[in-house]
């Protein structure tokens, strides 16, 4: 180990702007920084591709809490282990992808400790947007056989926020018909790619009519665009009496109004983001019909343990919208990602000369 360990790794970081620029937008920047040697339990992972995420976005916006200037971005990551403080650690030379928080194990409620999210701050102090990490060795998972580094590193942030959300709160099951916002970003992509393995039916809503689309090829059985004020109506109409078993919302503000007119007795109308409004109101109309409103943000290992064994069962591939080759074109991911252009998750391969899409 000693002739092949690197003595340094290309980095993102993120640096308080140099510019007064209005609104914030911090810089990222690329360096070179130490590899660090390697302690009891830790294994040393060449990162082959990293997943953005619009956590990235809002920390250059200074738009989230923790940042620690200096620090390496990144939450999504995936690669091989190619190097272990233990010489005969069976994850040597294994494809694997990191798990992208830290302080929530197992309780299947909320995390166990202080909880933190790779890249950008102090808990924990590393990131994916680098040629190597050293981490923990129970830090990191087996890359399902079925998915290239590209798709693996596309996968943790989305797939196990995806999964708390549908599995764990929504507690979709076959038969189920389900409402999905937002279809285009990775997050709600994914949950229609669970939702369909679960043996649900899914509809969509987008901004974009070629979104909609693009969702109806992946097996949406319907979808509206938000955009038109009668959308709960054609909602209603495309379900043809059906009542939803629960609704996968990332915008807040009005959704439980929205949906909840199609909304079963009962059902779930879960939140892991609020785009549209930083609130959303329950009603006494919910409450007498029993209908809950939950949170939902991110999810345990255990969680992302068990998602990652369910998509390796049924080859369920991440879809991925733009590959960028090398850090150095990182600043396109940004801009792509500042429009809303994308469909599917942005992947960046970390040490690939160029760029394109």
């Amino acid at each position: 180990m000693a002739n092949s360990y690197p003595s340094s790794t290309k980095a993102l970081i993120i640096e308080k702007s140099t510019e007064p620029r209005q609104p914030i937008y911090h810089d990222a920047r690329i360096v070179h920084k130490p590899v660090p040697a390697l302690k009891p339990g830790e294994v040393l992972v060449k990162i082959n591709a990293a997943g953005f995420n619009h956590r990235e976005l809002w920390i250059r916006k200074g738009q989230y809490p923790g940042i620690v200037f200096g620090s390496t971005m990144g939450a999504d990551g995936a690669g091989t282990v190619v190097a272990a403080h233990d010489a005969a650690d069976e994850l040597l030379h294994q494809r694997v992808f990191l798990t992208p928080t830290r302080g929530w194990e197992t309780d299947p409620l909320g995390p166990e400790g202080t909880f933190g999210i790779l890249g950008g701050g102090a808990v924990p102090p590393i990131g994916t947007f680098s040629s190597y990490v050293a981490v923990a060795r129970d830090q990191v998972l087996r890359t399902p056989a079925h998915l290239d580094d590209v798709h693996a590193a596309a996968w943790p942030v989305g797939g196990v926020t995806a999964w708390r959300a549908v599995v764990v709160n929504a507690r979709v099951q076959r038969g189920h018909t389900v409402l999905i916002t937002g279809i285009g970003g990775g997050v709600a992509l994914l949950a229609l790619q669970l939702c369909r393995a679960l043996g649900a039916r899914a509809y969509v809503t987008s901004g974009s009519p070629a979104k909609l689309a693009r969702a109806r090829e992946l097996g949406a059985a319907g979808g509206v665009n938000y955009k038109d004020k009668d959308w709960p109506q054609q909602l209603e109409k495309q379900l043809g009496g059906t009542l939803l078993d629960a609704v996968i919302d990332s915008a807040g503000g009005a959704i439980v109004q929205q949906a909840g007119r199609v909304l079963r007795a009962g059902g779930r109308i879960v939140l892991y983001g609020m785009t549209a409004a930083p609130a959303a109101q329950l009603t006494m109309r919910e409450v007498l019909r029993n209908q809950q409103l939950l949170g939902s943000t991110m999810g345990s290992k255990a969680d992302l343990q068990a998602a990652t064994e369910f998509i390796a069962e049924h080859r369920i591939v991440p879809v991925v919208s733009h590959v960028f080759d090398g850090l150095e074109a990182v600043e396109e991911g940004f801009a792509l990602l500042a429009r809303g252009e994308q469909f599917g998750k942005v992947v960046v391969r970390v040490d690939a000369a160029g760029a394109k899409l």
